[in-house]
């Protein structure tokens, strides 16, 4: 019965290098290149080429070896484990779609396996690893939010967790960040109501990033243009209030004290109210 498992194993053995040879030889490189019937291939012999493949940084090629996996043994364990390997190995290859599309599955029909965590964290970084500057379309950032979002709370013990909350707060001040690049733009062509309303955003929604402070000085700039000096010293006493030690408070001090004005709450605006909620420590 040994000999015989050895046995059984040399063969196994000898077919996947035959395999891996043939692959080698043949390239397989394109789609159209993969001719070659891997029905006489055990799950476990084609899994281990979608590995090899991988391990020489051929992703495209890595993801159809998985692909076959599952499409030819779609009932097995190995298939299961093929899957997650494709998300892999298309986000290795910048595929987002593809890779969001194999987690999705993944996530679709093992909803309780121990690795629905990673597929979800996978699909998450989908979107996430394409926020690569503050000029692009913020689509992908809110969707990489709402992805990461669900990793922490449906999976909040899971060891994606942890960086899954760090970049839920940098996708978060990536949001933060784009509202500040267009408000500078209003603010430097004069377009000071519009301005406004994009510091305005940033002060309310996304007071946790590390964007207030200056929307703080900004308003206090905008403000002070239109003439609407309660509103600006107003946002001036928030600045010294939760951002004394910051260069924008001193910005706006020196903006205000120039034109005899204190940092301090008047009036009944909008920012007055957060001023009082931020006295009371209800805010940030």
């Amino acid at each position: 019965m040994i000999g015989s498992r050895a046995g059984t194993r040399l063969v196994g053995a000898l077919l996947l290098a035959m395999f891996l040879a043939a692959c080698d030889g043949g390239g397989f490189r394109t789609a159209a290149d993969r001719s070659q019937n891997l029905d006489g291939y055990t799950p476990e012999q084609i899994f281990e080429r979608g590995e090899y493949e991988l391990s020489v940084k051929r992703t495209d090629d890595a993801a159809y070896y998985f692909s076959e996996v599952e499409r030819l043994y779609p009932y097995s364990n190995w298939a299961k484990r093929a899957l997650i390997m494709q998300a892999f190995a298309y986000h290795s290859g910048k595929d987002y779609p593809e890779s969001r599309a194999a987690a999705q599955r993944y996530i679709d029909f093992y909803p309780a396996d121990e690795d629905a965590a990673y597929a979800q964290y996978l699909l998450a970084l989908s979107y996430y690893d394409q926020i690569d500057e503050v000029g692009r379309d913020q689509g992908l950032t809110f969707q990489a939010l709402q992805a990461l979002r669900t990793v922490i709370e449906v999976y909040p013990d899971s060891e994606y967790a942890t960086s899954a909350i760090l970049k839920f707060d940098l996708a978060f001040d990536h949001l933060a960040a784009k509202e500040m690049e267009i408000g500078r733009y209003y603010l430097r062509r004069q377009h000071y109501s519009a301005a406004i309303n994009r510091f305005r955003v940033v002060v309310e929604d996304f007071q946790t990033t590390t964007h207030t402070a200056e929307a703080l000085h900004r308003l206090v700039e905008a403000y002070l243009s239109l003439g609407l000096v309660e509103e600006a010293q107003t946002a001036g006493a928030i600045l010294g209030h939760n951002y004394q030690s910051s260069e924008w408070y001193e910005a706006s001090y020196k903006l205000l004290t120039a034109r005899g004005l204190k940092m301090r709450d008047v009036g009944n605006n909008w920012l007055s109210q957060i001023y009082r909620q931020s006295i009371k420590g209800q805010w940030l």
